[in-house]
């Protein structure tokens, strides 16, 4: 298969004016771009992002290739085009238009899949939609391409919250999952739990959310944490924090370093913070550690 196209990089194929992009806006997940186009005959290379083409103004014939077939309707304002993730499509229309693109990542409706189904995921593809008229994917896209426009406070966590939205209608209405075979009873595979395990270690100074260690291994918030808990015995929190105790136990009783540099280095957010959750763990504190491990 050709390599996948962003959506930054479509105007090479499909040229046109530009009216309004999110792409300095430090969304995540979601992408929006409002073009102004002539008539056009163009082939589009996989991309991947799923593509929402919301139709503004201009109303025009027009024809798509997906899948080695084509399809002919009339696009005007109101209607949505869907085209799903890592495949080729080709696209003709005479008349001039004006469209919002909205753009979803694969990683982002596959963590949804995967919440939604309660199963593992391996693949999430739209429908070979040409014209819909679905109120709920109009009001969504609009308040995307709002957002866009007008870069209000807070736009990055609403978007967010709009992407989901989106990705569930989509997985209820426009879509078709094929599954992986589950890890038995539930867990994490040895390759997650390795990934996983590598990843806190390295980042074990930082202040580690559940989203972001649920990314690691592409799974949702709930799944993952039911699975971590099936695998480890303990919730990722419990966990990342006996790697905390365990790791300021090796610097302590080193000596090298200052207590509060081994505070820093082991993700605790001041001196009193990690002294607090030793005498929780250990039984004992930082001072003590030290004092223990000292020679005689």
């Amino acid at each position: 298969m050709a390599s996948l196209i962003t959506p930054e990089q479509l105007p090479i194929w499909v040229p046109g004016k530009v009216l309004s992009a999110s792409d300095d806006l430090g969304w995540k997940d979601v992408k929006q771009r409002t073009y102004c186009y002539r008539g056009l005959d163009v082939p589009i290379p996989p991309m991947d992002h799923y593509m929402l083409v919301r139709y503004r103004s201009g109303q025009t014939p027009m024809d798509r290739c997906f899948d080695e077939r084509w399809t002919r309707t009339s696009c005007a304002p109101g209607d949505i085009s869907l085209l799903t993730v890592s495949q080729p499509s080709h696209w003709h229309w005479t008349q001039d238009i004006v469209v919002s693109h909205v753009y979803v990542s694969h990683a982002l409706m596959a963590r949804v899949a995967d919440d939604m189904m309660e199963r593992p995921v391996a693949e999430v593809r739209l429908h070979d939609l040409l014209r819909a008229q679905d109120p709920t994917l109009m009001a969504i896209t609009d308040a995307v391409t709002q957002e866009a426009q007008g870069a209000g406070i807070g736009g990055a966590l609403y978007v967010e919250a709009l992407g989901v939205q989106l990705a569930v209608h989509l997985l209820r209405h426009y879509a078709s999952v094929s599954y992986r075979e589950p890890q038995a009873k539930g867990r994490l595979s040895p390759l997650q739990l390795r990934r996983l395990q590598e990843f806190i270690e390295a980042r074990l100074h930082e202040n580690l959310s559940l989203d972001e260690l649920a990314a690691v291994v592409g799974l949702g918030v709930w799944t993952f944490s039911r699975r971590f808990r099936a695998s480890l015995g303990c919730a990722p929190h419990a966990y990342v924090v006996s790697q905390r105790v365990q790791r300021a136990r090796r610097l302590l009783t080193d000596g090298a370093l200052a207590v509060k540099e081994v505070a820093s280095l082991c993700g605790f957010s001041d001196q009193a913070h990690m002294t607090r959750v030793l005498r929780a763990r250990l039984g004992t504190t930082p001072a003590q550690l030290r004092q223990a491990a000292a020679p005689r």
